[in-house]
């Protein structure tokens, strides 16, 4: 028997350490949770995408009362990107969420203080764009750190790619 061990390279930074764009790249997926249509967990969760054209496109997730029929943000970020955009390689995502605080007046402290990652049904879309385009690097924005992975197969590394 032959054991393997699989790694991940993850960065953690601050917002201060993002280039001018990837910032823009967050700013626009904070600004994507305002969008979020999410009644249910208050959860709301905002994603942008950079394009190899410079275009950010943005999703946020949409739930239903039928659980299964709402879609989250990357996903929803993700289709309407590859519909409008459809020549045009998709290079980096961000992915931020936001809860109500308690003080409704400080917007900011909504965000989750640790980045979240995208669910296993997104992460396997995203992986079938990564295997037309080459390599999406995620930006997981937290408040507190901010974690940068250099491709979506580094969270699912063991994907369905072979169809």
């Amino acid at each position: 028997m032959k054991q393997l061990e699989i790694k991940t390279l993850i960065k953690e930074c601050g917002i201060d350490e993002l280039s001018e764009l990837e910032r823009e790249l967050v700013e626009q997926a904070k600004e994507a949770t305002r969008r979020a249509y999410a009644p249910y967990s208050n959860f709301q969760v905002g994603a942008a995408i950079l394009m190899g054209n410079g275009k950010i496109v943005m999703g946020s997730n949409q739930e239903n009362a039928a659980y299964t029929s709402g879609l989250c943000a990357e996903r929803t970020a993700l289709f309407y990107a590859a519909s409008a955009n459809a020549a045009s390689p998709v290079k980096k995502i961000a992915v931020a969420a936001w809860t109500p605080p308690e003080d409704p007046k400080k917007w900011e402290e909504g965000f989750q203080k640790e980045p979240i990652s995208p669910c296993g049904a997104c992460r396997q879309a995203l992986l079938e764009y990564e295997k037309l385009y080459g390599d999406i690097e995620l930006i997981l924005y937290g408040r507190d750190k901010i974690y940068i992975l250099p491709s979506v197969a580094s969270l699912l590394p063991l994907g369905f790619t072979e169809f």
